[in-house]
């Protein structure tokens, strides 16, 4: 006795079913039309919501040297994890008015390419996302808050440089002053020079060479610490390039539903063309 050929079943059985469907074409039709039309109007109906994108800096410390280091401003996915975090959203409802479960889910994060550039430097730059049902100035004083509150995190290192270098030019300054205040003093005594000995007169031009020597240097000093702070300040330090301007958009889009539903609709077309031979022999039974 030879086996079954359980193929020849499976290909009778489609060809079955794929004549059942092409008898009742109109069906999947028109659950596709139906389905079209469904989805496209949900869609419309879903509401608008609002959209806010602030766009950070998150910075790139350096060493003394000017070498690039690791820190929490360069750890991989930082910003995404910071402002998913609850005492951050908490921030972001307190100064929004949102509240946190409304933020929670809504927020995402995505790092910006700047072009031709490395792996590394495409993550300096991240946008921050909030999208909600509230009103267009919440959601984007929302993401402006989230922004700040990263800054705020990854800020620590270069803000710390930062007060060093302003503290060094306030002592350069305040000693700048005190040589040009000396070096004033000497033009004065100058202008009497010719009351003053021969040795006077020496000491006199040798302790302005000196005053002018260090004024020098000093200026040099000073030159040299606003290029540094002027490096933690607009390269090392995490910065909010641009704040969050809240846009209106649909919940969903349109043309996705619109398939979705039709794709929906013509498979319950295909079922009730299946479907209908079964029910109407019952029915007739039933008669």
């Amino acid at each position: 006795m030879s086996a079954p050929d359980y193929d020849a079943e499976r290909e009778v059985d489609l060809r079955s079913a794929w004549n059942r469907i092409a008898a009742r074409w109109w069906l999947p039709l028109l659950g596709l039309v139906l389905g079209l039309v469904v989805g496209f109007a949900l869609a419309l109906g879903g509401g608008k919501v609002y959209e806010g994108n602030a766009l950070v800096y998150v910075g790139q410390p350096l060493t003394p040297g000017g070498s690039p280091i690791q820190s929490i401003a360069t750890t991989p996915n930082q910003v995404g994890e910071i402002v998913r975090s609850e005492a951050a959203l908490k921030e972001a409802s307190r100064k929004s008015g949102i509240r946190v479960g409304k933020l929670r889910g809504r927020v995402s994060t995505q790092a910006i390419s700047p072009g031709l550039q490395s792996r590394s430097a495409a993550m300096l730059l991240v946008q921050i996302t909030v999208q909600g049902d509230s009103a267009p100035g919440r959601v984007a004083s929302a993401a402006n808050a989230l922004a700040a509150h990263v800054v705020g995190r990854i800020s620590d290192y270069p803000n710390l440089k930062i007060r060093s270098f302003r503290l060094r030019l306030e002592g350069i300054n305040a000693r700048l002053e005190s040589v040009a205040e000396r070096i004033a003093a000497l033009e004065d005594a100058r202008a009497q020079i010719q009351d003053l000995t021969p040795f006077e007169r020496l000491e006199l031009i040798s302790q302005a060479d000196n005053f002018e020597q260090r004024r020098g240097q000093l200026l040099d000093q000073q030159t040299s610490a606003q290029q540094f702070l002027s490096l933690a300040e607009s390269v090392e330090k995490a910065q909010v390039v641009e704040p969050a301007v809240a846009v209106g958009t649909v919940a969903q889009s349109g043309r996705n539903a619109a398939l979705v539903g039709a794709l929906i609709g013509l498979l319950l077309g295909c079922a009730a063309a299946l479907l209908a031979d079964p029910f109407l022999s019952r029915r007739a039974r039933a008669a």
